[in-house]
């Protein structure tokens, strides 16, 4: 167990002011999420936007929205939804909460995007929607996921949830599908606690939406009350000087991936709407420091990268040559606290609770990317002698 300074993974700021705005909100629910609501369409410039309790909820209620329409117009055998075979675990969960088929396709391992030609291969008559996704912030070719699924009658659904407020090509990332979810989690980009948005432009995608949404109910204040203790204390913690404590208390499970058996569908809360009140400027800020840091890692490891990509990652990954090499930094940067993590422990077929049915199905960019794959802190948290350090402890981690 480190005592001492130690680097969280991932990381976004929370405010006094912003606690301060979130005890407000929780007494003014109606009218806080009603601003965050009419801001977020129009600073993303769509029609539609739905608050929830969690990144995951927002996709779980997106496809049970998407079921429900395509049952509606007379298509229920399209029950298969195509997702990458290495994505973060809450992605097949919400596929199986909301009664669909997941269906995987390999990725590429240099862009995390899925492999065309195989997804091309994948798609059928069956097809509900496709979820594209943004690992760590690195944008999938969505006009070549557009044509392909505008082809089989497909949604595309826009999986921002690592890259509010990116870009691509000029455009904002989340509003290049059918339909687009971003995470309002810890560690995310901005972060109230928790939360989710929906964002879409159809109409008959917002009217299905719109029907799930109705069933949701608000948090209770009680649920809101322990929720803002929860964020007080993720507030206070998650600063380096104090990290290691949480960190070094199994049972919270920090650094961790599991697999979610339950989701909780809800509303935004009044107390997480009031949170976000400043949200725009966090959002800037958080995203420029990203990129600001991950452009110093770049420079300072160039055989790692193409270029100096000024986008905000949300964590900068490097894939290994070998897993030995990357358990041999990851152990290293353990003992000095300084943040480099593993991202997800096994491609989705091989989840204990996902591989029945996948049964003798292989993804083998997936796997590679299970075994080899690091990532690199970009949060503000980071000092010059931090970003140093890592730097330094990668610098002779030799190329996959």
């Amino acid at each position: 167990m480190r005592i001492g300074r130690t680097l969280p993974p991932a990381a976004a700021p929370v405010k006094p002011a912003d606690l301060w705005h979130g005890l407000r909100g929780l007494f003014a629910a109606r009218p806080s999420t009603q601003a965050i609501e009419d801001q977020i369409r129009e600073d993303f410039g769509v029609s539609h936007a739905f608050l929830v309790s969690s990144g995951t909820a927002a996709l779980t209620i997106t496809l049970m929205a998407l079921k429900a329409r395509a049952l509606s117009e007379g298509r229920s055998q399209r029950n298969d939804v195509v997702i990458p075979a290495y994505t973060c675990f809450s992605v097949p969960a919400a596929v199986v909460k909301a009664g669909l088929r997941p269906v995987l396709c390999d990725v590429e391992p240099t862009s995390f995007d899925f492999n065309h030609d195989q997804l091309e291969r994948t798609l059928n008559d069956r097809t509900l929607c496709v979820v594209a996704h943004h690992l760590f912030g690195f944008p999938a070719a969505m006009s070549r996921l557009r044509r392909l699924c505008d082809a089989h009658g497909a949604v595309l659904v826009e999986d921002a949830a690592q890259a509010m407020g990116a870009e691509s090509d000029g455009r904002r990332l989340g509003t290049l599908g059918d339909v687009g979810l971003f995470s309002l989690g810890r560690g995310k980009n901005i972060t109230c606690g928790g939360g989710g948005i929906i964002v879409t432009s159809s109409g008959s995608i917002a009217e299905a939406m719109a029907v799930q949404y109705g069933r949701l109910r608000a948090p209770s204040f009680a649920e809101q009350a322990l929720d803002f203790i929860q964020i007080l204390l993720m507030a206070v913690f998650v600063r380096p000087w104090l990290y290691w404590v949480p960190a070094a208390l199994p049972f919270l499970g920090l650094g961790q991936t599991t697999f979610p058996t339950r989701i909780r569908l809800r509303r935004l809360s009044g107390l997480q709407a009031g949170l976000l009140r400043n949200w725009r400027s966090r959002l800037a800020e958080s995203n420029r420091g990203r990129a600001e840091t991950a452009a110093y890692f770049m420079r300072r490891l160039p055989a790692r990268f193409p270029s100096d990509d000024r986008r905000p990652w949300l964590r900068l990954p490097i894939v290994a040559a070998t897993a030995r090499e990357r358990a041999r930094v990851y152990s290293a940067s353990q003992k000095r606290g300084l943040g480099v993590s593993l991202a997800y422990p096994a491609p989705i077929n091989e989840i204990p609770e996902m591989w029945p049915a996948f049964a003798g199905q292989r993804f083998p960019s997936a796997r590679t990317l299970s075994e080899r794959l690091l990532t690199l802190p970009t949060h503000h948290w980071l000092s010059e002698k931090d970003k140093d350090a890592i730097a330094e402890l990668c610098r002779d981690l030799s190329a996959a």
